[in-house]
């Protein structure tokens, strides 16, 4: 993995004067509360409604536009090194297993199941030069964090359990509330709350699991995505500032299942068809498939410059 040197700028500062929180960001969906309202409406029984896919990591404009700045800003910072970006390298994973009790129906999944889960991402991401290296799983027992970890129990879950460094990723596993399968933390997020940054999925989202047909491993690959730094194609709708990635046309809404031909910014910002099958929609784990290299671009100069040696 090749090294550059860090522009050292305090974010904690340009987030907190903003009000920013972004460990499950709140985007135009509302507050965590509500986003788990309208979540709980979608789901049936103990199943996953097919029709949705729940990410809650929809920052807003105003959001976009304060974590944007400061990335330029660092990047100016160093314009003129001669220190390559990082482009690639092995990244470590701390896998945290939270459960209610033993067996899988109660969120104590497989060693099967998290080795399939670091195949997924590792075949992902390997074509743009990242793999993901197992270091340590741990099991936890904890009622109260399997059911509140996208909520009151989050913080508490993680300051417990995070290990590791900017650049070592975190993924727990547990029962978010209101049929959310996963979310995470952005990259410019660390330097405030390095305790919070990492992944958090629903259990039965890794791969043979029971939450079909979000269940092959790809709410992983879609939550490491924000990890390294993107945002959802749909980002800004048609006529916003977008996913700030131009190879990956604009979308006006989120896609679900697999709707081969949608168009739903047909003649406006940016020509072609809705890219159904980015990991960064919602379409169904089947439907989605691939990165972009400009998506690549920006999750390069994204771990440089929040991520590599922090």
């Amino acid at each position: 993995m090749q090294r550059k040197s860090l522009f050292a700028i305090a974010l904690f500062l340009t987030l907190a004067a903003a009000g920013l929180v972004f460990s499950g960001i709140i985007g135009p969906e509302g507050s965590k509360a509500q986003i788990a309202e309208k979540a709980d409406d979608k789901r049936r029984g103990d199943k996953i409604d097919p029709d949705i896919r729940v990410c809650p990591v929809t920052p807003t404009q105003e959001e976009v536009e304060v974590m944007e700045r400061d990335f330029e800003e660092r990047r100016a910072g160093k314009k003129d090194s001669l220190e390559p970006e990082v482009n690639g390298g092995v990244i470590n994973v701390y896998f945290h297993v939270i459960n209610k009790g033993s067996g899988i129906s109660n969120g104590d999944i497989s060693s099967q199941m998290i080795n399939s889960q670091m195949s997924v991402l590792s075949n992902a991401f390997a074509p743009w030069g990242w793999t993901f290296n197992l270091v340590s799983t741990s099991r936890t027992t904890n009622t109260t964090w399997y059911n509140g970890c996208y909520g009151s129990a989050e913080t508490a879950m993680k300051n417990a359990l995070h290990q590791g460094t900017a650049d070592d990723l975190n993924i727990y596993t547990c029962n978010p509330s209101g049929g959310i399968l996963g979310y995470a933390t952005f990259p410019s997020s660390y330097n405030s709350a390095p305790l919070k940054d990492g992944v958090v999925l629903l259990y039965s989202s890794l791969p043979g699991g029971s939450a079909a047909p979000y269940n092959l491993g790809d709410t992983g690959t879609h939550e490491v995505g924000h990890w390294m730094g993107l945002y959802h194609t749909f980002q800004g709708g048609c006529n916003g500032s977008g996913d700030l990635v131009s190879d990956t046309p604009a979308e006006k809404s989120p896609a679900f299942g697999c709707p081969n031909g949608r168009d739903s910014c047909s003649g406006r910002r940016a020509p072609g068809l809705d890219p159904i099958e980015n990991f960064m929609d919602y379409t169904d784990d089947f439907c989605m498939f691939q990165f972009s290299s400009g998506q690549d671009a920006r999750m390069d100069a994204q771990f440089t410059t929040y991520r590599f040696n922090k």
